[in-house]
């Protein structure tokens, strides 16, 4: 059985093709460059020259293909689910997002759930909620600078998920047929305020981490400073912009823009069977990337 990784190289898609190859499946991996992935996949992969965004690049790749991991592009997300179709895949891992499952997200995941729904190939959607990486992308750079982190909500909670619990549900599901069909949202299995978050990272490290609060504008400008991660999504993390784009209501935010918590989420144990990753587990896994 042959699966074509699309986003083999990212955090989630790399630990997927891992786990894939420890299986022993046969795994190829889609890539706009070669001899870069081939530096980061484990042995074995084959790789694939082509990208999402110009459906015919993938003809190659897709011959002999079974089961398929995709990355979401929504742009030609009908016409490469069309293409795997035709060429034969039987099953399509999507990696998707928890805001679908809240309806938050009309036009980015969604369109690409329905696109693979809508092929006649078999499905399975895997929509996780608010990573525990992005900690890492936002909070990382002060601490490795100055042990500190500047948050505007430090009261706020969420059940954010440790990526390999993602790549544990998609790997299970591209090996076995026991998820086709289902779209299983991810969340993590405790409640943690963003404080609580810091502190975790703090006894990972075996140092304190001081914890300023800053106003949503304070917080955006250092984002914006920052670059990368932090830069893109500031205005929808920290309230300016909902989920869309648009303009949100005040300019600057009293409130996080999170959902009220819930008394049960949904997480990788509903799916696997097996204990969800807690942010401490995770705090530890990349303790020297805080480092």
């Amino acid at each position: 059985m042959t699966i074509l990784m699309t986003g083999a190289t990212g955090h989630v898609g790399r630990l997927v093709t891992a786990r894939l190859r420890d299986a022993g499946a046969d795994v190829r991996a889609l890539t706009r460059d070669p001899a870069a992935a081939a530096d980061v996949l484990p042995g074995g992969v084959g790789i694939a020259a082509g990208d999402l965004a110009d459906p015919d690049s993938l003809r190659s790749a897709l011959r002999g293909v079974e089961r398929m991991y995709l990355f979401p592009f929504p742009g030609t997300a009908r016409e490469v689910a069309a293409l795997a179709a035709r060429s034969g895949v039987r099953h399509v891992v999507v990696l998707s997002s928890g805001a679908v499952t809240a309806g938050f997200d009309t036009d980015f995941h969604l369109p690409v759930e329905r696109a693979v729904a809508e092929s006649g190939m078999a499905w399975t959607f895997v929509r996780p909620g608010e990573f525990m990486l992005n900690k890492l992308w936002l909070w990382g750079p002060s601490i490795r600078s100055a042990r500190v982190v500047h948050e505007p909500f430090p009261e706020v909670p969420w059940y954010p998920v440790h990526e390999a619990d993602i790549a544990d549900v998609a790997a299970e599901a591209l090996l076995t047929d026991r998820h086709a069909g289902a779209a299983h949202t991810l969340n993590g299995p405790e409640l943690l305020t963003r404080g609580e978050q810091v502190a975790a990272i703090a006894a990972a490290l075996g140092e304190d981490i001081a914890l300023v609060r800053v106003t949503p504008a304070e917080a955006r400008e250092r984002y914006l400073a920052q670059g990368g991660f932090a830069a893109e999504n500031a205005d929808f993390l920290l309230g300016f912009t909902d989920y869309s784009g648009e303009a949100a209501d005040p300019a600057d935010p009293a409130e996080a823009p999170t959902p009220a918590p819930a008394a049960q989420v949904p997480t990788a144990a509903d799916a696997t069977g097996r204990p969800a990753r807690t942010f401490a587990d995770w705090a530890r896994d990349h303790a020297a990337d805080f480092a």
